[in-house]
């Protein structure tokens, strides 16, 4: 991911931005979001299957929602298209990584989560 070294989620953190999920000490997952978008979310392999990616894009979205109405975006790598679809996003089209700080880009796919506002009559 580029120059991203630890202290540049350290930061992230310690602000109370990202949201990290510890399992007997160690960091297997984290999110983090913006008004009105889901910014970062990582599983490490071992934790994959858990039910933890549901949990994180949950707190993820809940976060892209403060300040912010309507639809909810995120990059998505392509291996995770499938999981991000199942949780309600659909897919806009392909890019390139957008957030990095250097290095290789990686290919993305450009989601977004849309809720219609409720209509009370």
């Amino acid at each position: 991911m580029g120059e991203r070294t630890p202290a540049f989620y350290e930061e992230l953190i310690a602000n109370g931005r990202m949201t990290v999920y510890l399992h007997y000490g160690d960091v297997v997952g984290f999110v983090d979001a913006e008004p009105g978008e889901v910014t970062r979310m990582f599983i490490s392999p071992e934790a994959a299957g858990l039910g933890l990616g549901r949990q994180l894009l949950e707190i993820g979205i809940a976060q892209a929602r403060v300040g912010h109405s309507g639809s909810i975006r995120l990059e998505a790598t392509i291996n995770t298209e499938g999981f991000y679809q199942r949780h309600g996003f659909r897919s806009l089209g392909r890019g390139f990584f957008s957030h990095g700080l250097g290095g290789e880009p990686i290919e993305i796919v450009y989601m977004e989560l849309w809720e219609p506002p409720l209509v009370l009559q």
